[in-house]
């Protein structure tokens, strides 16, 4: 179970159980037979690129496009065919969609309204909500008369009002400039875990989905390509498009050698183990962070102290640098292993300890756990 997972699923009830869930529009298959179940209390990301099918997901658990296939339970009940009304949720959408005719109080009090609650109990309810989301002060507002993210907080808010048993959530952080998104990303999951309200949540953003989800559904052409925690997501990706989609990836072509072993070019790595047949086509893959920068000549010293060369170990000149603030992405090109360009990602101390500049050669290391081998003909993004 991984450290950044606040549900533990093995103790946790399905809140939330889909099967073969499909829908199609006309000959187009947006979801094909999509299954899986949401723990209670469980925050999860259903993240890929655009036209995936994540959103025609969220719609169908809202029940505003009805599957053309499939069932959906909801603590229990088959809720499948059951209007949006009759449904137990709350959902805010990437737009807000607040009524721009009423203020942050009556916004967030009209589905509590709707419901016959007495006026007491409402403006109780109303005032807690803002205190919750932290915005006390501006329920006399109106929506033109807030920011991004006040507007975000009260549509949040108002979809929390009733105190539904499931939330979604449809990109409700995309409007946002950078800055506000990454402090409402953190408000949003330490109030996800307060409330303790199970929560799906889809995006396209996957430093998004890293840094708030207890699991991640990855999808792809309406299937799921993986299903698990940020952390497993990243490091262990299952499919060569979870690995393309998710960060930076280096690619190479090879061949595979033994279940330990992979060719790129004339070169033999050791690598993770695989399952591929000997000399079929592969993808060879390993992230930037992952490549270990030794500085100029270490290579063939290495060689020297252990009488061996260490193929996972070659040099590589530097191409190209490329400073993103907490450290540098630099490009290298090598014709150790056939020409192959890469990136690698280094710290600015490193950079500055080995003297990596544009033009100077380093000697780089493969972490062998860390090659990952896919076969040739997968899909990426």
């Amino acid at each position: 179970m991984s450290e950044q997972q606040a549900v533990n699923t093995e103790n946790a009830k399905p809140y939330l159980q889909i099967d073969r869930l499909t829908k199609k529009f006309g000959d187009f298959i947006a979801l094909d037979q999509v299954s899986l179940d949401v723990f209670e209390g469980e925050f999860i990301f259903f993240l890929g690129p655009s036209g995936c099918g994540k959103t025609t997901f969220l719609r169908a658990l809202a029940g505003l496009d009805i599957q053309t296939s499939g069932t959906v339970r909801q603590a229990g009940i088959d809720i499948s065919a059951l209007p949006p009304s009759e449904r137990d949720f709350g959902i805010v959408f990437q737009s807000y969609a607040l009524f721009p005719n009423l203020t942050s109080e009556r916004n967030i009090a009209f589905g509590l309204e709707n419901q016959k609650f007495s006026k007491a109990d409402v403006a109780k309810r109303v005032s807690e909500l803002l205190e919750l989301v932290g915005l006390p002060e501006q329920g006399k507002k109106y929506p033109a008369q807030l920011s991004g993210g006040q507007q975000q907080r009260i549509a949040l808010a108002r979809a929390l009002a009733t105190s539904p048993g499931l939330l979604l959530l449809d990109e409700p952080l995309s409007a946002l400039d950078a800055k506000v998104r990454t402090h409402l990303r953190h408000e949003m999951k330490a109030l996800q875990r307060r409330l303790g309200v199970t929560t799906v949540m889809v995006t396209h953003d996957q430093e998004e989905a890293l840094a708030m989800a207890d699991r991640i559904v990855v999808m792809n052409q309406g299937v799921i390509e993986q299903i698990g925690t940020p952390t497993e997501i990243y490091r262990d990706p299952s499919t060569l498009f979870v690995a393309d989609f998710i960060g930076e990836m280096n690619q190479f072509k090879g061949k595979a050698g033994s279940k330990n072993t992979v060719t790129i070019g004339d070169v033999t790595f050791a690598s993770q183990e695989h399952d591929m047949q000997q000399h079929t086509p592969v993808i060879v893959a390993i992230r930037p962070e992952d490549i270990v920068p030794h500085g100029e000549g270490a290579s063939s010293q290495r060689a020297t102290e252990s009488g061996s060369t260490t193929e996972n170990i070659f040099d590589a000149t530097v191409e190209n640098m490329e400073f993103l603030g907490s450290f540098w992405r630099v490009s290298l090109n090598t014709t150790f292993i056939g020409d192959s360009q890469m990136v690698v990602d280094m710290s600015i101390n490193a950079v500055r300890h080995m003297d990596v500049a544009i033009g100077h050669s380093i000697t780089v290391e493969f972490q062998s756990d860390r090659l990952r081998v896919f076969p040739a003909d997968t899909h990426t993004v």
